[in-house]
């Protein structure tokens, strides 16, 4: 079942979990945002590019590269290198990728057994890591030159992380069981 139908069919529960009477005041899914760090571009600058390919061919959309603000010499890094890219993803682009994220990417990992409940931030926004891309299947294992990891921040308007992690699970995100760790 499609995201935004399965919104539609929880907002009755969530105004009542919530004890909020206004549509508009339930959490609610903001954007998503998919980051790749390209701590090894220093070495190995096809790496940006491999980078850059992968997060566009998941998402769809064009990546932006993101450069560091200052030097960090234990690093290696100077003022203005390209250090990672992120995709913003809102709408029907944001819809389509948390399908694909619940539907086909997470089954796909290796050992899954529930994704982590300790990634919320405290303000109801959760954050996943993957070291490599391959899950997606948009990814041919055939084509892979470099692996890249990724990060995928979900921004919700939950007030704080037991209304963002009820509107997540609510939403078919398969969260481990509380007694498993």
């Amino acid at each position: 079942m499609m995201i935004q139908e399965r919104y539609k069919e929880i907002v009755p529960e969530l105004i009542k979990a919530t004890g909020r009477n206004n549509v508009n005041a339930i959490p609610r899914i903001q954007k998503v945002v998919i980051n790749a760090g390209l701590g090894r571009s220093i070495n190995d600058p096809s790496y940006v590019e491999a980078a850059v390919s992968v997060l566009q061919r998941i998402s769809g959309q064009q990546p932006v590269k993101t450069k560091a603000k200052k030097s960090i010499s234990n690093f290696k890094i100077k003022q203005g290198m390209v250090v990672g890219a992120k995709v913003t993803l809102r709408g029907q682009r944001m819809n389509d990728f948390l399908n694909k994220l619940i539907t086909v990417a997470l089954p796909r990992v290796r050992d899954f057994r529930g994704i982590d409940r300790d990634g919320f931030d405290g303000h109801g926004n959760y954050s996943l890591g993957f070291p490599e891309h391959i899950v997606f299947p948009e990814i041919s294992t055939d084509e892979i030159e470099k692996i890249v990891g990724l990060e995928i921040n979900i921004v919700t308007s939950a007030k704080n992380d037991a209304e963002g992690l009820m509107l997540l699970e609510k939403l078919g995100f398969p969260f481990k069981k509380v007694d498993q760790k």
